[in-house]
């Protein structure tokens, strides 16, 4: 009796999970990238099944809001999928996608603590007011 009630319960912990997985991939495909960021980090705490859905998103088809909020997740992830996390963004970084390369070269420089520039912005020297002439 009491097994049968262990099993049953084990069983509805599991498909709320599986069901709570579903909702935070359905969230990372969002066009809201906020809404995105959110379910990606919701996903870098959950190990193994956040990191192969990261993985996936990046690597994967989807929209270049989705590819930044799963690099988002995998940046954010924690112990000991950190370096599995790492070496997917590098491996991002040989995809053939620009939107994939761009998003782990983004999320591997705000790792190392460099900041990132944003390309076509050009320096340019704020000018001075002219020198005005006292009558």
């Amino acid at each position: 009796m009491k097994s049968e009630e262990q099993k049953s319960s084990r069983r509805e912990k599991d498909q709320a999970a599986i069901e709570l997985l579903r909702q935070l991939t359905r969230k990372l495909c969002s066009n809201d990238i906020t809404i995105a960021r959110l379910a990606a980090f919701n996903l870098s705490w959950m190990q193994e099944d956040g990191l192969a859905i990261l993985t996936q998103v990046l690597l994967g088809d989807f929209s270049r809001t989705s590819k930044k909020a799963a690099a988002y997740g995998l940046r954010s992830m924690k112990g000991r999928m950190r370096k599995m996390a790492l070496e997917v963004l590098e491996q991002g970084l040989k995809h053939r996608d620009r939107t994939t390369k761009a998003a782990c070269v983004k999320a591997l420089s705000l790792i190392k603590g460099g900041a990132v520039k944003k390309g076509g912005s050009i320096n340019k020297p704020i000018a001075s007011k002219p020198n005005m002439k006292k009558v």
